[in-house]
């Protein structure tokens, strides 16, 4: 039982709408896209990413993210969503809240990629500002942290510029591309100013 919850979705959890992205948990019929975005952009991603295991794209493996997706919803964890642009329905990458933590933290993690080709176009700010709701309103978060690389000028700025502000430097933080890295780390809290 999650102290403090406060939120129960039943079979599927509405999409969240943002500015010219919606938001929504990933579904099977989205491997496709999905396996073929990844790999399309898998030389942008790897600097920035855990290292994928060698079935990481197949529709089993997949399949079995779902199923850990939806337990984590269930059990208020993590909850793992794909952005989609609003024009077209286009999957443009992924937005996870997740280490969702109760009681008197009321914090959870955010953690994000985004396609080769739909880096730097506003995507990604637009999906991260849209989460901000869904975490403080809806889910009644009390702080969203996020951390990055430093040397991830783009993730950065992407926090910086959301409203998030650094509060630390963890090192050997996280195993990303294989090698422990430092990493930034930053926060937002529910009454931050916009």
């Amino acid at each position: 039982m999650a102290f403090f919850r406060t939120v129960s979705f039943s079979e599927t959890m509405p999409a969240i709408l943002g500015d010219g992205v919606f938001l929504r948990p990933p579904q099977s019929s989205d491997h496709a896209e999905w396996a073929a975005l990844r790999e399309a952009s898998r030389d942008f991603l790897t600097p920035w990413e855990p290292v994928w295991p060698s079935d990481d794209l197949t529709r089993g493996a997949f399949r079995r993210r779902l199923k850990r997706y939806a337990d984590d919803q269930h059990n208020d964890l993590a909850y793992a969503l794909m952005i989609f642009r609003n024009e077209d329905n286009a999957l443009v990458g992924g937005i996870t809240l997740a280490n969702i933590r109760r009681g008197v933290a009321q914090t959870g993690s955010i953690g994000y990629w985004v396609g080769a080709p739909f880096a730097r176009k506003g995507y990604m700010t637009a999906a991260v500002r849209a989460l901000m709701p869904f975490s403080f309103q809806t889910l009644r978060l009390h702080r969203l942290e996020a951390a990055c690389i430093p040397g991830n000028a783009a993730s950065v700025a992407l926090l910086e510029r959301t409203g998030f502000t650094r509060e630390g430097y963890a090192r050997s933080y996280l195993c990303i591309n294989g090698i422990w890295q430092d990493h930034l780390l930053y926060a937002r809290i529910v009454d931050d100013p916009k």
